[in-house]
Formats: C-alpha cells, sequence, structure tokens
C-alpha cells in the first residue's frame, strides 16, 4: 500500500474499505497517488504535502511565484521542470534552491546532480504542492523576459533587412508560431493578457516608442513600452491573424481571429484606428466558454436573482438590461442566453459586434455599412422562427419599436438600452417613440447595473466607518424596504478596505461583481404607464416593489465585504 494511503488510514482520515478502493483507482488511472487524492477532495493538498514531507523527511515550502528568482530560473529549463515536475526557487552563494513535487523520482534527482555539475553549483531540495509548482512554471513565460528575447532577435533581423519573412507565415485557429521575433512579440501579448485576465490590450504608437498596455479590471495598466520602429511590424502581424488589409492604414478597421493560447481557444476581436503617428490597435479578449457567468456570480442575488429567474420562464417579454458603457449589459444579456440555451428553442442574435459565440445560437453580426442594421436584421430574423431573439442595443426608434413588436408577437427578446437607471427605462422607450400603451405588454422587466472592483481576499483588511461614507451608508440602509432589513446587521462599525499585495498584483482588488436594481412591470406599474408616467410616479411603484436601487445593492455587498464604500461612491455617482 503507498505510502500516503497508509498514513491517511492510520490518522483515521479514511477507512482500510476506502483505501482499497483508493489503491484501486491509483492504479487504474495511472496517476500518483497525490494527485488522486487531491482530485477526489480526500485530504487538502496543503495538509497532503505536509504529511509527505514528514514520511521523506524532506522540507516542505510554501512559496508564492513572484518570489521566485527569474535568475534562478535560468538553471533549469522549462522543459525539464515541466517533464520531472521541479523548479529552482532561488540562488544564493551558489547554492540553487529547488522545489519538487516528486523528490522520490529518481531520474529527476539524476538529472539535478547532473546539471549541478555541468553548471557548478550545489543544491537544496524542498516539497512543494502542484498548485504552487504550475503557478511557478508561468514565471518562465515572463512577460519582459520573452519580450527581451525577441526584441533582440528581431533588431537582428531588422539589420539584415530580413523583415519580409516575418508576415509570410501562415496562420489559422491553431497554436502561434513563435520561430519568427514578430510573431513571438504578438504571442507573448496574446499570452500574457490571458494569464492576467485582461479584458482588452491596446498597442499605441508614440513619436519615440509603442506601449502596449492591459485593462484589468475595468482599469488599463501600462505593461511594455518597445521602440518606435517595432509597432508597425506588430500592426501587421495583428492584421493578418484577424484578415485584415495589411497596406490599408488610412480609415479604422475591424476584425477577429482565434488561436490556441495554453490549449484553451481564445477569440480576439480586433479594432485598428488611424492615428497621427500611426495606427493604434485594440482586441478584446474573449475566452469561449468562459466568459459567459451565472447570474449568481454577475451579482444578482436574493430577490433580484428571483425576478430575473422568473422572467426567463415566461413564454414571452421583453428583458431589458441598462447602464453606461462598460456596465456590463452585454454580458447579463448572454448569461440570461446561456440559461435560456435549450435544445427545444431557436435562439438567434443581432449584435455589434458578436461577443462570444455559444454552442447552439445563431449569432449575426450587423453591417450598417451594407445596409444589414438591427432594423433590416429584425425583419429577418421574425422569418428565421425564434423562440428567443437577443438584440445587441435598441439603439433608435425603429429599432426599438421593432423590439417591442416583438416581444408582443410571443418571443422572449433580451436588449440593452442606455439609461441611468431601471426606472429611466419606460421614459426612454416612450421617447424613442414606443407608444406607451405598448409598452406594459411587453417589457417584462428593466435590470439597471455597475460594475464595481471585488476586493482581494487575500489582503483585504477591516476600517471604522465615518465621515462622508458613514453618513451615506446610514441613509441607504434607513431607506432598505423592510424584507430587505430583516436579519441583517445595520449597527456596522467597520468595513472592508483594499489593501494590494501580490495576489492581486497590489491592487487590493480581484475581479468585479455587478451592483443591480430590477423593476418589474405589475398592474400597478402598466396602470401608470397608460396613464402618462413620469420617473416620480415609476419610483414610488418601485418602493411598492421593494425594489433595491443599485447604491443600496452596493452597499448591501459592502456589509457582506464584497466590495469597498469608495468603489459604491465612485459608482454610485452615475445611477
Amino acid at each position: 500500500m503507498a505510502d500516503l494511503v497508509s498514513k491517511l488510514i492510520d490518522k483515521g482520515i479514511i477507512t482500510d474499505k476506502e483505501a482499497v478502493i483508493l489503491e484501486s483507482d491509483i492504479k487504474t488511472s495511472g496517476k500518483k497517488e497525490e494527485e488522486v487524492i487531491i482530485q477526489k477532495e480526500i485530504f487538502p493538498e496543503k495538509a497532503l504535502f505536509q504529511l509527505k514531507s514528514e514520511i521523506m523527511g524532506v522540507p516542505f515550502k510554501e512559496i508564492e511565484a513572484e518570489e521566485v528568482s527569474l535568475k534562478a530560473l535560468e538553471f533549469i529549463s522549462e522543459e525539464s521542470a515541466k517533464y520531472y515536475k521541479m523548479v529552482p526557487l532561488r540562488i544564493e552563494e551558489n547554492v540553487l534552491e529547488v522545489g519538487m513535487v516528486y523528490p522520490e523520482d529518481l531520474k529527476a534527482q539524476e538529472l539535478l546532480n547532473f546539471l549541478a555539475r555541468q553548471s557548478n553549483f550545489s543544491y537544496k531540495t524542498f516539497l512543494i504542492t502542484i498548485t504552487d509548482f504550475n503557478n511557478i512554471l508561468k514565471q518562465y513565460r515572463t512577460l519582459k523576459k520573452e519580450f527581451s528575447r525577441a526584441l533582440e532577435s528581431l533588431e537582428g533581423e531588422l539589420k539584415e533587412e530580413r523583415e519580409e519573412s516575418i508576415f509570410t507565415e501562415d496562420v489559422g485557429s491553431r497554436p502561434l508560431a513563435e520561430d519568427a521575433p514578430v510573431i513571438k512579440m504578438v504571442a507573448v501579448i496574446l499570452k500574457y493578457a490571458v494569464d492576467g485576465a485582461a479584458s482588452d490590450v491596446h498597442i499605441e504608437p508614440f513619436k519615440d516608442k509603442s506601449r502596449v498596455r492591459f485593462r484589468i479590471d475595468g482599469i488599463l495598466h501600462s505593461s511594455i513600452f518597445l521602440p518606435s520602429r517595432i509597432h508597425p511590424a506588430i500592426v501587421a502581424r495583428i492584421k493578418i491573424l484577424s484578415n485584415l488589409k495589411i497596406d490599408e492604414t488610412r480609415i479604422p478597421q475591424d476584425g477577429r481571429f482565434s488561436t490556441l493560447v495554453y490549449d484553451k481557444e481564445i477569440d480576439f476581436r480586433v479594432s485598428t484606428f488611424p492615428t497621427s503617428l500611426g495606427e493604434k490597435v485594440v482586441m478584446r479578449v474573449l475566452v469561449s466558454g468562459e466568459g459567459v457567468q451565472t447570474l449568481e456570480d454577475l451579482g444578482l442575488e436574493k430577490r433580484n436573482l428571483k425576478i430575473v429567474e422568473d422572467a426567463t420562464k415566461k413564454p414571452h417579454g421583453l428583458i431589458l438590461a441598462t447602464g453606461p458603457t462598460g456596465s456590463g449589459k452585454t454580458t447579463t444579456l448572454y448569461s440570461l442566453m446561456n440559461i435560456l440555451n435549450q435544445e427545444e428553442v431557436n435562439i438567434v442574435t443581432l449584435e455589434d459586434p458578436i461577443e462570444y459565440l455559444l454552442k447552439g445560437v445563431n449569432h449575426s453580426q450587423i453591417r450598417p455599412d451594407i445596409g444589414y442594421g438591427f432594423p433590416q436584421g429584425l425583419r429577418h430574423i421574425l422569418r428565421q422562427d425564434p423562440d428567443i431573439v437577443m438584440v445587441g442595443e435598441a439603439r433608435d426608434e425603429e429599432t426599438a419599436t421593432l423590439t417591442i413588436h416583438a416581444a408582443l408577437t410571443g418571443h422572449i427578446v433580451l436588449s440593452t438600452l442606455h439609461t441611468n437607471n431601471a426606472v429611466g427605462v419606460i421614459p426612454r422607450l416612450i421617447d424613442m417613440g414606443v407608444p406607451a400603451f405598448l409598452i406594459p405588454s411587453a417589457l417584462s422587466i428593466s435590470i439597471g447595473q455597475r460594475l464595481v472592483g471585488m476586493l482581494c481576499s487575500h489582503c483585504k483588511e477591516k476600517v471604522k466607518v465615518s465621515g462622508e461614507a458613514k453618513k451615506m451608508m446610514e441613509a441607504e440602509i434607513a431607506t432598505l424596504p423592510e424584507s430587505t432589513k430583516k436579519g441583517l446587521d445595520i449597527s456596522f462599525s467597520e468595513v472592508y478596505k483594499a489593501v494590494g499585495c501580490k495576489k492581486c498584483n497590489w491592487r487590493g482588488y480581484k475581479g468585479r461583481i455587478g451592483l443591480f436594481e430590477v423593476l418589474q412591470m405589475t398592474d400597478q406599474l402598466a396602470n401608470i404607464v397608460v396613464a402618462g408616467p413620469t420617473e416620480d410616479k415609476i419610483w414610488q411603484e418601485a418602493k411598492r416593489q421593494e425594489m433595491i436601487t443599485i447604491r443600496q445593492d452596493g452597499v448591501l455587498k459592502v456589509l457582506r465585504g464584497l466590495t469597498s464604500v469608495e468603489e459604491v461612491l465612485r459608482v454610485g455617482e452615475e445611477a
């Protein structure tokens, strides 16, 4: 019986019978016992490796990937590190610290001895977890290190005037080739965007340099600067991937491409824009299958969640997501489509542009330049026997009216609208020329939303609430519906604030979450709309419905430690 399995029996973690089953699983899977135990969630990974440390007498070490010395990484190649599951951690006074997942592997020990003799260093080995190993492995792909290598190669090629070879490689939906320097540099940019969970990549020309920035959690971060003479080659490579015209630099172009990054298929939506110093490129990163979150993950909960879920169960009706640009409206619609996407229904979309490709959904990209806009597309969609229609944006009177009629004729319709809040949806539709008497029968719910940063769970700290922040929170809590106040600790004195650590790249926030308000069509609201709606009257009905406002939802998430008061105040000014 394997050592770890025996130890788990001794500690009473598993029974003899469970051990027999576990041994059988290890044998049939061909995996290491550690992998199977972790996969089956029998024992926490860290505790398991501490147990292994006791058995083997090899010291256990926890280490953050960012603490690993880049200089140390040069002692063991990435290929060897992957194969033998060992990574160099740091080098001091010619002693190399090596983290090993399987220090009992004789072949790994032989390689380490060989490398030590060859490079004339001594070493100490430590046991590290599989998770730490995988995180450290990413350090081999450090952005600046890879860029510097590619830049050196490119400078050599430019001197020899061999740039044309950069642009001749055939491309497709496969791993990016990395032999030519510019190809390598673009591949590094895309990999870093995926590693950093960036939503967008900006490549911008300046007089003396080219800047690469990544938008992470809604904020742009400068990451690398390149020589200005490299910029045209980078842009040309991206244009080739996106099937855009390389020789057309005077007008904006839009394109799209897919490629494999770390064995995942990633979509990149590309937009080029002419500036006085050259073309700027913006790429939207769309991770297939990962861009669509559940409603709960978005931040919808309790009353809001129930109303939205109920709306998706109705046979017809219009669901409108509203808010400013960048508030996550389209993401909400995709989450709803994901729920509605069943074998027995036909979903057709009209988008500008298509954000994600959902399996089983018929996505259509509008092309106003050739006369295929939202109104034209909507007329054709209704001939496609749809059950569910998604219209990217009701941006004009014709589109809004057609969207309303689609909802009235037995379809579930999803769309977005630019208003400040959910209450403003009805006046906005009327301003756009939609007859008021049609709205109650068509509109099911309106969803107002904003995005705020989620506090990093590793470094957030409690602070006393005072001043304007306390006044704001007390005011919002005082006006909360009574049903929401039940079970809520409203005698708060402390909340969490953003601090910053290595886990969140010192930002204090990691990821974003939505703040929502949901207004539903009721008989009372229908009467208000038909009689002549004003925002004041609609607000009174919203209060009767016990609607939670965007700012109130923010305060509730502050009390739960999900976001900070500062974030709620920031977006509250827009609501």
